[in-house]
């Protein structure tokens, strides 16, 4: 297991279940980039054959009420991930839960997420993986967040650029790292692929001397568009 590393290379992708990246397009990635972790959104039971395609270590986490889930690969020998719940919506029609696949690398607590489309609730999701984290961190994923973002003591260290064009007209950045103690040396959003989202690449750091505080973390939303209902589910799966 890796305990300490200077240099951590990330990359994030949602795969698009089904129809879209395959186990052998994801491996493809890993070849081309070679990174330290890959987090996987909407991963199906196909994707736990990609260490039979380029080695290392695959943690799927499946999502309660879903057919696809969470993922992680590393060449690096990991700790079990675990599952952080997530708040949901109280409102009618609510969809199935969501959690976070918390993950340990090189000194750096990292939370793989795929959040929930409601601009209030994706927010207070990230809050309460923020809480979870101790230490330097990163939140990487689909954030599904419309805006800017602001979440007090990380900062936004992805790329810019727009990640998911539902339609090939109007286009979003969704996929984010927010990061805590650490500093990302690039920043790249990378070819899309077979998949509805660009893969993102990111080069973190830690930072030396940074005091990080336990305290709970706060976030602010710029022109919040809907207000809804929420409850907290505590522990790990």
């Amino acid at each position: 297991m890796l305990t300490e590393k200077s240099s951590l290379k990330v990359v994030s992708w949602n795969v698009l279940c089904f129809s879209g990246a395959g186990v052998k397009d994801v491996a493809a990635l890993v070849e081309q980039h070679h990174p330290d972790l890959l987090f996987l959104q909407e991963t199906i039971e196909e994707l736990a054959d990609l260490p039979t395609l380029v080695g290392g270590y695959f943690f799927r986490e499946p999502l309660d009420g879903r057919i696809y889930g969470l993922a992680v690969w590393s060449p690096h020998l990991l700790l079990q991930p675990y599952a952080l719940h997530l708040p949901v919506s109280r409102a009618p029609g609510r969809v199935p839960p969501r959690v976070a696949q918390i993950v340990h690398l090189g000194g750096v607590a990292f939370a793989n997420v795929h959040l929930s489309h409601g601009q209030l609730l994706n927010r207070w999701q990230l809050v309460h993986t923020a809480n979870a984290l101790d230490g330097p961190a990163a939140i990487v994923g689909d954030y599904n967040a419309v805006g800017p973002i602001k979440l007090s003591g990380f900062k936004d260290v992805g790329p810019r650029r727009s990640t998911h064009s539902p339609n090939d007209i109007i286009s979003f950045r969704l996929d984010r790292c927010m990061a805590r103690g650490l500093r990302c040396s690039s920043a790249r959003v990378l070819a899309r692929g077979p998949s509805d989202h660009h893969p993102i690449l990111l080069d973190l750091n830690k930072l030396p001397g940074v005091h990080i505080s336990n305290g709970p973390v706060t976030a602010h939303v710029r022109r919040p568009m809907l207000r809804v209902g929420v409850k907290t589910l505590t522990g790990t799966a």
